[in-house]
């Protein structure tokens, strides 16, 4: 039995050590495709991005019907639309030959993807509560508008804030609006904390994480000049690792132990339930132990109660079956009561005056 213990744990020890070592030539891997072409770099990590995004609402959209934590379920929809944002943002990227009207339309819906992230992230934590709900078709349209009017007023309208100067680097909006999504961030990273008991300590630890991953890529956006600068590649960096921990909180966990995740709150349902159960039968038990107890009591004690239909002259008392019993045979058929005979004083005075005389 130790010896296949040691094996279980040999084996998982080395697959952990093959999972980094191939998650580390992974990121060696990406960081040498910058010096052949730095789109490729962006399009690969986007896309990865974009996947693990998609597959999260695919997870938690296939689970709507009994999922009852609305909070990853409004983080699902979210993150659909997040996807879809991020994949305009890796077909505008400066160098690729789409959207030739104008090169930086890449950082302006880099910003909007942000922003609608932040605020997912930050807005989901309403849901938390298991007597909230929403209508799915309602988080849907609003999404859809939100998203809508992002895209509009990038592409079509050209209202949304200039994001980038190329030669001088990022605009002020730019900077601030990072800024902004930091701090939404640093909310949501308060939020989760205090909510940590409504979800597994795993899932818990990585989605904090992720969220701080996240928070150090917008910053490092905050400092680069260049599309194609170092500033630029750390930050993509650590929005890899932002979902790369997504896709293993959720995803996952999701597909390789699903009450972790989507039953938790059903697997805290039963635990409540299996307690309250055990609870009531314990109160079952004593009060089974208290009844017997009084049961016990009680056939050990007769009492008399109600009318007593007496005789008013002999003092008799009149049965049930309409028979006339004397005073100490009733009480003693009907009680657990003992007569001990004597007289009273004044019965001895009336009935045996010649004992009042020797007294006297």
């Amino acid at each position: 039995m130790i010896e296949n213990r040691n094996t279980g744990f040999i084996g998982m020890k080395t697959r952990n050590i093959m999972h980094f070592l191939f998650i580390g030539a992974v990121l060696v891997g990406l960081y040498f495709t910058t010096f052949t072409n730095y789109l490729l770099f962006h399009s690969l990590a986007e896309i990865f991005s974009i996947v693990v995004a998609f597959s999260f609402f695919t997870i938690t959209w296939t689970s709507r019907n009994y999922i009852k934590n609305q909070y990853l379920l409004f983080i699902g929809i979210g993150y659909l639309f997040i996807a879809f944002l991020d994949l305009l943002h890796t077909l505008a990227y400066k160098g690729m030959p789409i959207f030739t009207d104008y090169s930086y339309y890449a950082n302006q819906l880099w910003i909007g993807a942000r922003y609608l992230e932040s605020m997912t992230l930050l807005v989901a934590f309403y849901f938390l509560e298991a007597d909230k709900t929403f209508k799915i078709e309602n988080i849907f349209f609003a999404y859809t508008i939100i998203t809508a009017l992002l895209v509009l007023s990038i592409f079509e309208w050209k209202i949304f804030p200039v994001c980038f100067i190329d030669g001088r680097g990022l605009t002020a909006f730019k900077k601030i609006s990072e800024y902004i999504i930091c701090l939404i961030l640093a909310g949501s990273v308060i939020l989760l904390y205090k909510n940590k008991y409504r979800f597994e300590a795993n899932v818990y630890r990585v989605l904090m994480l992720s969220i701080f991953c996240t928070i150090v890529s917008e910053l490092a956006f905050t400092f680069y000049v260049s599309n194609y600068g170092l500033s630029n590649l750390v930050g993509h960096y650590f929005k890899l690792f932002s979902f790369y921990l997504i896709y293993k909180a959720i995803i996952e966990t999701g597909v390789q132990k699903p009450y972790e995740i989507i039953f938790k709150e059903l697997d805290d349902s039963n635990k409540s339930l299996n307690k309250e159960i055990q609870a009531r039968i314990r109160s079952e038990k004593e009060r089974e132990r208290v009844i017997k107890k009084l049961q016990t009591a009680l056939s050990e004690v007769k009492t008399l109660s109600g009318l007593l239909p007496i005789c008013s002259h002999c003092k008799k008392i009149r049965d049930d079956k309409g028979y006339w019993n004397k005073i100490e045979t009733y009480i003693s058929n009907h009680s657990n009561a003992m007569f001990s005979h004597g007289i009273c004083e004044e019965c001895v005075k009336k009935l045996y005056p010649e004992l009042n005389i020797l007294d006297n």
